[in-house]
């Protein structure tokens, strides 16, 4: 009951429960209730193309105070949705002429960045003869469990997994040279995932 007076009186003045701090017990109990304030937080500040575009905003420093005495620490970052929508219409190369011509950036790059740092995610690349798949997972993610997100056979019977790194493929080109430079690592099942990885997964014979 103590730690829930605590929340109460937490919310009640206003304050997100994220923002605390907790012990490792409490953080526990905490989860196991699903409080949206327990969450990560991005503020996105909706503005028109024009205060965009040229960074300013009246009520941005009232925000910013808001957010500093509510939410320190998270993160408060403007965009344009009119801009985005009209940006998504546009060819890559017309929306990036757009932007140079307004002499502004899209917002979204940082957005997604963001959110993704805030939740802890990473990727890893699996790739075939026809395809390149992105699997999204948490950071601190161990090989089994990389393969998992795959299908859940892949887990179960993991025997390795074949990594290589980005670089090395950009700059080797091609299988067999990043194999004859070395760069192809053999991992176990200890191996924690990084990000940006490129995996071959082996396993064995599933269950039928």
């Amino acid at each position: 009951m103590d730690l829930i007076t605590k929340i109460i009186k937490l919310l009640e003045s206003g304050q997100r429960v994220a923002n605390h701090s907790w012990t490792s017990k409490e953080v526990e109990i905490i989860n196991s209730m699903f409080l949206l304030t327990a969450k990560p937080c991005i503020y996105l500040i909706n503005l028109s193309e024009r205060d965009y575009i040229r960074k300013k905003n009246k009520h941005l420093l009232r925000i910013k105070e808001w957010v500093d005495k509510y939410s320190p620490g998270d993160l408060i970052i403007p965009f344009s949705v009119s801009l985005e929508e009209r940006l998504s219409h546009m060819s890559p190369e017309d929306a990036e002429e757009e932007l140079k011509k307004l002499q502004t950036i899209s917002a979204l790059p940082k957005i997604i960045t963001t959110m993704r740092q805030k939740l802890d995610l990473i990727s890893f690349f699996t790739c075939g003869p026809d395809e390149v798949r992105e699997w999204t997972i948490r950071r601190g993610t161990k090989a089994p469990q990389a393969a998992g997100v795959i299908h859940n056979d892949l887990m179960n019977t993991f025997i390795l997994a074949q990594v290589m790194k980005c670089e090395d493929v950009f700059e080797y080109k091609d299988d067999s040279a990043i194999k004859a430079a070395g760069k192809l690592m053999q991992k176990g099942k200890d191996y924690v995932v990084e990000d940006g990885d490129i995996i071959y997964f082996r396993a064995g014979a599933g269950k039928n």
